[in-house]
């Protein structure tokens, strides 16, 4: 059964407590002859409460409406109506004074011997310095172009394997290394021991010699295995190979992944389909499985693509 409470009792109570319909249901079926015990086992409540419900039901639902459990005389130690009085005329006097200057002005100038934490807590009943909530602009997604023909542009990243897939004696790391084709959708995907410019260098050659022609721009994140950490005159060795080769290498925005949404979206496409199921022994098993997947990945339809694979996406925009 839903509990059904309202926003004041959300915010009030410290506890979730038994709805209306079932106080009433308990009432009924103990006073219809039924044991205590199975009375509490079926509606999970105590014999105290199913007494103290029983005692105050007349047959109406108003009775067994919790009442206020507000005190009706103040504590010996509240504030008094003058410290109150005191506090508001100052605020009023200074609304943007701090809690600290207001604690020092009530301290040597009404003699208000009490700890600052007690005036923090009136004042935030009072309604005074309460957390203003920060309103989250929420994130509008700027219209993207993607390119419509092949080798225009290149998504390039890299991933970690899951270590629970090796079940290797060795320890050891691997990384997988991938890389699609905007226009496509077409990836190539390689594992290697090492996430360096030597990998990446070594990948991107093995992937102009899968796909069959080279890219104008290949775009990455701002990874020390794409580029320099910090700005110096020494020349990265995958932008020497860019360089060599005639390509554009495009940085995204740091720490701004969405940017190289294609690639990072088909990594989370590889954890549901590939590393959750997934267990290799060694170097080269991994290498044997990350094949056989690339094979039947680029064979899937996708959304994106009109529900074409990445292959007949390609074969499509080379006829076109």
């Amino acid at each position: 059964m839903k509990n059904i409470i309202t926003e004041i009792n959300k915010k009030t109570q410290r506890y979730i407590p038994h709805t209306l319909e079932t106080r009433i249901a308990a009432v009924k079926t103990y006073r219809n002859n039924n044991s205590i015990s199975f009375v509490c086992r079926r509606y999970k409540i105590s014999k105290a409460s199913l007494m103290r419900w029983n005692k105050k039901y007349d047959g109406t639902r108003e009775s067994l409406v919790d009442k206020s459990h507000k005190p009706k005389s103040k504590h010996p130690n509240s504030h008094t109506e003058q410290e109150l009085t005191s506090i508001r005329n100052l605020i009023k006097r200074n609304p943007n004074i701090s809690m600290i200057e207001l604690y020092a002005k009530l301290k040597f100038n009404k003699g208000y011997n009490r700890h600052p934490c007690s005036l923090f807590r009136i004042l935030r009943k009072l309604g005074f310095f309460k957390d203003v909530s920060k309103k989250v602009s929420s994130y509008n997604p700027k219209p993207y172009n993607t390119p419509e023909n092949i080798g225009e542009k290149w998504q390039l990243d890299v991933k970690y394997v899951p270590k629970k897939c090796y079940s290797g004696s060795e320890p050891d790391k691997f990384y997988q290394y991938t890389i699609i084709d905007e226009a496509s959708r077409e990836r190539f995907i390689y594992p290697f021991k090492e996430q360096s410019s030597y990998s990446t260098v070594q990948f991107v050659r093995m992937a102009i010699s899968y796909f069959g022609y080279k890219p104008k721009i290949i775009q990455t994140d701002n990874g020390v295995e794409f580029t320099h950490f910090k700005d110096t005159k020494r020349i990265h060795p995958f932008d020497a190979l860019c360089d060599q080769l005639g390509i554009k290498h495009q940085l995204i925005r740091p720490r701004t992944p969405r940017h190289n949404g294609k690639v990072e979206r088909s990594h989370r496409n590889d954890n549901e389909r590939f590393y959750k199921t997934l267990s290799f022994y060694s170097y080269d098993d991994l290498i044997s499985q990350m094949k056989k997947y690339l094979y039947r990945s680029n064979r899937l339809p996708m959304q994106s693509l009109n529900w074409l694979s990445p292959i007949e996406k390609r074969r499509e925009l080379q006829r076109s």
